[in-house]
């Protein structure tokens, strides 16, 4: 009898590329699971039959991050979740990524992927997610499609989950005397201060603070926290922007749609699911949001929302 030939854990893998870019999307969950540009590693990339390791790369769909208990109430329903960040008793990033999405189309410098929200107790809502991944001279766009399907309102927001590259190849702590080397910009002037939960307290000016990314910062400090009220520029982007100590500079971010980011360092993660870089999260909503209602999305039966998100690369000693 001859050996079975198995898929890949993370799904079917699509290649796509387009001049000096060159990107790997999984068939399970739609994660981003390479990204290079001129043979290096944009973000972090992962194994195509290992777990994801900490969140690399997903697609954060119906909501990203935590909602607190897994318990929400929408237009007089309550509803509950699975927990699955047992510890501090949250639903975190949706549902999306453990799902297998179907193949709508193929090409060689793009791939899009369909995902059709099943029936869960706790998101009964009949909505149809497409993601569309495209790369051209600049970099990698993607764009989120989210349509209401149902005959009820439904609750949404979305984030993504890249871990940037810092261009080193350190493991466990000493990731951090790497991603000491390099700056992260972000134009955004609140920072959402948290409980020991992660969940969301208040809001406070980053004017004479550690959060303060206005003018670039270099990380010496850890983080995992979110930032809100972010500056868009005249064409409606906003980003934030990561210098590494190899001369490339990334740039992440998103259209009008985009009300947030999140920013972890991974300081103190586990040696062998952390990955070597920083997390940067631009999202449409930040943690809770199915509780608090900020920035929440309600799509209407047959309504339609989108994002469109991009990040990008230039080598800045060339």
């Amino acid at each position: 009898m001859g050996l079975r030939t198995l898929p890949p854990r993370s799904g079917h893998q699509y290649s796509i590329s387009f001049g000096d870019w060159h990107a790997v999307v999984t068939g399970v969950g739609a994660h981003l699971r390479e990204l290079t540009f001129r043979g290096h590693d944009v973000v972090v990339p992962f194994d195509a039959d290992g777990l994801v390791p900490t969140c690399n790369g997903r697609i954060l769909v119906p909501f990203p991050n935590r909602i607190a208990d897994g318990r929400y109430v929408f237009e007089g329903h309550a509803y509950e979740l699975p927990l699955d960040e047992h510890e501090r008793r949250n639903a975190i990033h949706g549902y999306g990524y453990r799902s297998s999405w179907a193949l709508e189309s193929l090409a060689e410098d793009s791939v899009t992927l369909q995902w059709r929200v099943p029936d869960m107790n706790g998101y009964p809502f009949d909505v149809l997610v497409e993601a569309t991944y495209r790369l051209d001279a600049a970099g990698l766009r993607l764009q989120v499609e989210a349509t209401n399907n149902g005959d009820e309102s439904a609750p949404w927001a979305m984030g993504f989950h890249p871990w940037l590259s810092n261009g080193g190849h350190a493991r466990g702590d000493s990731i951090d005397a790497d991603n000491a080397l390099c700056t992260l910009g972000l134009d955004a002037s609140t920072h959402v201060t948290v409980d020991d939960r992660l969940l969301p307290t208040g809001t406070e000016p980053v004017e004479g603070t550690r959060f303060d990314l206005r003018r670039g910062r270099r990380l010496t400090e850890a983080f995992d926290d979110a930032w809100t009220d972010v500056r868009h520029d005249a064409t409606g982007r906003t980003r934030a922007v990561l210098d590494r100590p190899d001369g490339m500079r990334v740039t992440i971010g998103g259209d009008a749609s985009i009300t947030s980011f999140q920013v972890c360092t991974g300081t103190g993660f586990p040696a062998e699911t952390r990955p070597t870089g920083v997390a940067v999260e631009p999202q449409t909503a930040y943690a809770n949001a199915f509780n608090t209602g900020r920035d929440l999305t309600v799509l209407s039966p047959g309504e339609r929302t989108s994002s469109s998100l991009f990040i990008e690369a230039e080598d800045m000693h060339a």
